[in-house]
């Protein structure tokens, strides 16, 4: 169980730390048009530049997960608060692709995949943490 807790939380993490860095500081357009099929681009200056800002900070904040995650790996394992924080923050994102799929309608393929793929790996991540925090008291 250790080493697909692990499996799902490196995965997990590595992908919000690279699209967290790609979508704030590299290039947040190609993600419109690769994940959205929609060219920013088309827009007017003022809606562009409005959505690039805040889509950039959202981006940001993700990559700052993920430094907090692999900062505090070992205490994400092993005390009860830090264990709380992360599955906290990791299930308020499932919750809210849970909440869109409700109110926004159906998504596409890949967004369902990482719905799936993070509600799997919060589970592992959980019941596997539940048993180290335990053992740490």
């Amino acid at each position: 169980m250790k080493k697909v807790s692990y499996f799902f939380f490196y995965t997990y993490i590595g992908l919000v730390v690279l699209a967290g860095f790609w979508g704030a500081f590299i290039n947040p357009k190609w993600d419109f048009e690769f994940l959205f099929n929609f060219r920013i681009d088309d827009l007017y200056d003022f809606e562009r530049i409005n959505i690039l800002s805040q889509y950039r900070f959202l981006r940001a904040i993700e990559l700052g997960f993920g430094i907090f995650a692999l900062t505090f790996f070992k205490e994400i394992f092993s005390e009860k608060k830090f264990n709380f924080l992360f599955l906290t923050i990791m299930g308020l994102g499932i919750l809210a692709r849970v909440a869109s799929w409700i109110w926004d309608g159906n998504p596409g393929l890949l967004t369902k995949f990482f719905l799936f793929y993070e509600a799997i790996g919060w589970m592992v991540i959980f019941f596997y943490s539940k048993t180290t925090l335990f053992k740490n008291g």
